[in-house]
């Protein structure tokens, strides 16, 4: 998953930084209001994480001009301003969760899980394909029963390939969701990965599930004899 954190401050940005991709969270960042919409309108992020007191523009209006054209987009409030004015005001404008400060770190990772899984259909956070089972809410892998030890990058790659199991996914596309806008698509990381996920599962699975089709992107195999493109 793919986040924004919209923080003036420097040393809480890149503290949230590097402990949400820590946590396997794909993660940009922007200091003011201006570079939040910038970035949201050129990017691809499952949810921002925004403070309102931000320089050039304030958050209640960076998050009025996201509401302007996308309802469903999720933004977390994570501000300083504790009264019930500002949350009331956060809320009625579109703010699908809001959160003070000081805060406890584990306390804004939950409310992020809980967001995310309202974004897919139904709220799924159990996921299965071709004898894989995924629980997001326990960061499990099963296959045909057997527990998976997966890499952070290897379990999201296998969310987002599990969460459409009916498409071809570009490499572009999974970089959209899976690394944050530094990752570079000619890099060979990508299919480092891709290769380590495909061997894993193989060996559990006696077949090869993540199908190829050159030039397009990767997809599930759901059958042994499924033919790969």
């Amino acid at each position: 998953m793919k986040l924004l954190v919209v923080e003036d401050d420097s040393d809480l940005r890149s503290a949230l930084v590097e402990g949400l991709r820590h946590s396997g969270y794909a993660v940009d960042e922007a200091e003011n209001g201006e570079d939040a919409l910038f970035q949201y309108e050129t990017e691809n992020y499952d949810l921002m994480i925004l403070d309102l007191n931000l320089p050039e523009r304030d958050g209640f209006s960076v998050l009025e001009k996201i509401r302007e054209a996308d309802l469903e987009f999720k933004v977390l409030i994570l501000s300083a301003r504790n009264q019930a004015e500002d949350k009331v005001r956060g809320l009625d404008v579109g703010a699908n969760d809001y959160l003070t400060k000081p805060f406890d770190f584990i306390e804004l990772e939950a409310r992020i899980r809980n967001l995310l899984r309202r974004q897919f259909i139904q709220e799924k956070t159990d996921l299965e394909v071709a004898g894989i089972k995924m629980s997001i809410d326990k960061n499990q892998v099963l296959v045909n029963e057997t527990e998976l030890k997966l890499t952070k990058k290897e379990f999201s790659i296998l969310r987002y390939l599990l969460m459409t199991p009916n498409k071809v996914v570009s490499q572009e596309e999974l970089i959209s969701h899976v690394w944050d806008s530094h990752a570079n698509q000619f890099s060979s990381s990508i299919r480092v990965h891709i290769a380590s996920l495909r061997k894993k599962l193989k060996e559990q699975l006696g077949y090869d599930v993540i199908g190829t089709k050159v030039g397009v992107g990767y997809y599930l195999v759901k059958e042994t004899g499924e033919e790969h493109v």
